[in-house]
């Protein structure tokens, strides 16, 4: 009997890496490093398995060095070292090795040299080696290898441990300004507050003083400061200062404050000048790309005041052309975590876009001859397109047959999945709320908060309800519209839908939206999200495939004016150049609140609230296949492409069907690439037809059969497999190849006979018994399943 990887890792590798020295506290054995990408399957989701390596070596507790991936002693060594190496990559180390326990390979990345060696490195060694590349100061290093903060069920991503790591090195080097990029809901907060635990815990600051540093962090909404204050940071107890609360007290050391509370107003000195310009050790900047760096902010000159601290600044958009400032202050980012390899990794939820386009938005609308609104004012002539509606023409029924669309997506998808609606302003805000809630009164009778408005104008009860929308164990408000309040700077786990019904030019902004949805909570049933954009603001925006990569699914549905769907079509999106937010408002609150001002027309809008006819014209929907590419082809035609290319030919499919632990496989091995079989039957239109003959139909155009045109073949060309058995055997046969009929292949095993009408010809034993036994009914049940398809050649 061969060893097992277990019993290879346990009496091989172990002592050997014992013997170089590296001790039990600093060997981690089996570490999952990623959740296991969530892949979307029709409207359900599942994870695939999570990434494992064998061996995570460390030089000390929170600084990997290296990996090693085992395999049995009856393989060869090699057989584990590319994992190693795409760990390793993953990981950023510089050291890989494979082994079966004898045989130990190593890859060394600095050198790119692949060697047999005889005995692992010690970690004095590799450490050692890693300096020559990546060299940490010896006065840094007592600092630089203490640990990070321990917290109970919250355990340190890799890609935050790396960010930390980064963040701290080149602060106690000494470098001015630092950047981390890291997509929105992959825990910046919990990177934030690690970065200044260790700093604080080891009394680092820029003058070398016995003292712990005075930390600023900053941000530009008073959620970004008051949430991680209460929360995160509470263990520093009296060390912390919420400054639009307290002021700025001398004696504290970590202050949280938004820029509106200490910058200049008017003829009001600004609150900073108070403090002395070295007052700061370490300024951080979260949601850094918000303006802060521009040269003419006002929050620039805050950062410009306090010159010699550190500054660090936290975004969760990569250098684009809308936050160059950003980028040309802080630098290019010392370590960057993407939304793509996030959805890789399982740690944020992949998407579904639907792109929805009404008639209007897709022709324009062009006002007859001395038409009037509905005040009685002359319309202009000309043609109002999307980018005018809302913001110089109001047009009711567009907003009437958008609401009305997005009901009936919820009615079909789930009524109760908490949903935001950015909306062109505070009025249009209003204006969906109302047409929302009117088509969901049912709900709204039992719970009158279902849909509800989210702005400035709201105030405390808008607070009230942001509170309620944001805890996970509320159930209403469900519907929130808004403008650009809830657009970043809010946590909202088990958001399910995100509605875009204004112009987002800003590919910025527009990462900072979609980002609202992409947080886990698979507790609450929540593994995707799914973006419904009625402007066309995600077709552009997600050009974008290296940082965001690409929503796996596009369809098309055509609607009436009742926004029920009427024909399934199909949709190439162009992807033009990115475009300047040249209408973004500036950040106008004096007390850094939530929401932005927000900037209505100089001139009032002109109003038509009927005599126009608005309709669904398109919907296409978006998915990211296995590989992470955009689909824009029939999901029947995509399915076929992932079929075609898991079987080459019919017979390779055949050979593999008619094995039955092939079968389950195979039907695994579609929905891990995202084809669920029951969505391929209704896009399809073979509810009625066979598995088999459904994947034949789809990916091999063969003619399909229905489950009872199989099942009669069955009957007429195999009647010596009945004729073995008893008339009561045949009769239970006969029952489970109607259930087959009537509810597809998944029938067709042994523990049916609990169900009824099987159940009641007897007790589970009585019926075997007719069969020969437990062992020849079993058997009985596995001929069934293969004697269905011996006739499909």
């Amino acid at each position: 009997m061969h060893d097992s990887e277990a019993d290879t890792c346990r009496k091989e590798v172990l002592p050997k890496l014992n013997n170089a020295g590296w001790t039990d506290d600093l060997i981690m054995e089996q570490r999952t490093f990623t959740d296991g990408k969530i892949v979307v399957v029709g409207r359900k989701a599942k994870r695939k398995k999570a990434k494992r390596c064998d061996y995570l070596l460390r030089y000390s507790q929170n600084f990997p060095i290296a990996i090693v991936e085992a395999k049995s002693k009856y393989k060869n060594a090699s057989d584990g070292l590319q994992q190693a190496k795409e760990y390793a990559q993953m990981l950023k180390l510089k050291f890989a090795y494979a082994t079966n326990g004898q045989d130990i390979i190593e890859f060394d990345f600095i050198n790119g040299k692949e060697r047999m060696i005889s005995k692992y490195p010690s970690p004095n060694e590799l450490w050692s080696r890693l300096n020559t590349v990546e060299p940490v100061k010896e006065e840094i290093r007592g600092i630089f290898l203490k640990p990070f903060y321990p917290i109970l069920h919250k355990e340190i991503r890799y890609y935050q441990q790396l960010a930390i790591n980064a963040a701290v090195k080149a602060i106690l080097e000494g470098k001015e300004q630092t950047l981390l990029t890291l997509a929105t809901g992959t825990g910046k907060t919990t990177v934030a507050f690690q970065i200044i635990y260790k700093l604080w815990n080891n009394r680092w600051n820029l003058k070398n003083e016995y003292r712990r540093p005075k930390i600023l962090f900053l941000a530009d909404r008073s959620v970004l400061v008051t949430d991680p204050h209460a929360k995160d940071f509470a263990i520093f107890g009296d060390a912390r200062c919420l400054v639009p609360e307290e002021g700025l007290s001398l004696a504290r050391e970590i202050y949280f404050s938004t820029y509106q509370s200490l910058a200049e107003n008017g003829s009001r000195m600004g609150a900073f000048r108070n403090l002395p310009k070295d007052f700061f050790d370490l300024i951080v900047v979260d949601e850094c790309h918000r303006g802060s760096a521009s040269d003419d902010s006002n929050w620039r000159t805050i950062l410009n005041y306090f010159n010699p601290a550190v500054k660090l600044g936290l975004t969760a958009t990569p250098l684009r052309d809308d936050n160059v400032d950003t980028y040309k202050y802080f630098g290019n980012p010392l370590y960057e975590y993407s939304l793509k390899q996030g959805i890789d990794d399982g740690f944020l939820a992949p998407y579904i876009v639907h792109r929805v386009i009404t008639d209007i938005d897709a022709t324009g609308f062009e006002p007859e001859a001395g038409q009037l609104d509905d005040y009685g004012r002359p319309i202009p002539g000309g043609t109002y397109s999307t980018n005018d509606f809302e913001r110089i023409l109001s047009i009711l029924p567009r907003t009437k047959t958008v609401a009305k669309h997005l009901f009936n997506f919820m009615q079909n998808n789930g009524r109760a999945d908490k949903t935001i609606v950015f909306c062109v302003d505070q009025e249009h805000a209003d204006q969906f709320r109302q047409e929302i809630s009117n088509l969901n009164r049912d709900l709204v009778q039992q719970y009158p908060d279902y849909a509800v408005r989210i702005v400035s104008e709201e105030g405390e009860t808008g607070k009230e309800y942001l509170s309620r929308f944001m805890d996970i164990d509320e159930n209403v408000p469900v519907i929130v519209t808004t403008s650009k309040l809830l657009s970043t700077g809010v946590d909202i786990p088990t958001c399910k839908n995100i509605v875009i019904f204004r112009m987002v030019n800003s590919m910025t902004e527009f990462k900072q939206i979609i980002g609202r949805g992409t947080r886990v909570r698979e507790d609450k049933g929540k593994l995707f999200f799914t973006i419904l954009d009625y402007t066309g603001s995600a077709t552009r925006q997600f050009a974008d495939p290296d940082f965001d990569g690409m929503p796996p699914r596009i369809t098309e549905e055509e609607m009436d004016d009742n926004g029920d769907v009427i024909d399934v079509i199909e949709w190439q999106p162009e992807y033009p150049e990115d475009e300047q937010d040249t209408e973004h408002p500036e950040f106008k609150n004096a007390d850094g609140g939530i929401e932005l001002q927000e900037q209505e027309p100089v001139r009032r809008k002109l109003y038509l609230s009927s005599g126009v006819t608005v309709s669904i014209a398109v919907e296409t929907v978006q998915i990211r296949d296995a590989n992470g590419k955009l689909r824009t082809v029939q999901f029947n035609q995509y399915a076929k492409e992932q079929i075609t290319t898991l079987f080459t030919s019919i017979n390779d499919f055949r050979t593999k069907w008619n094995d039955l632990t092939g079968r389950k496989k195979i039907l695994s091995e579609l929905e891990n690439r995202g084809v669920s079989v029951e969505q391929l039957m209704e896009v399809s239109k073979q509810k009625e037809c066979d598995l088999f003959d459904l994947i034949c139909f789809v990916a091999y155009d063969l003619k399909p059969i229905t489950r009872k045109q199989r099942a009669d073949l069955l009957k007429k060309n195999k009647p010596d497999f009945f004729s073995n058995y008893s008339w009561k055997a045949r009769e239970v046969l006969d029952m489970i190849i109607e259930k087959y009929i009537d509810f597809g292949l998944s029938q067709i095993r042994p523990d049916i006979v609990l169900a009824p009408p099987i159940s009641q010809i007897g007790n589970s034993k009585d019926i075997a018994n007719e069969f020969g036994g437990i062992e020849e009914f079993i058997k009985a049940i596995e001929n069934l399943q293969i004697l269905l398809y011996v006739e499909a050649a």
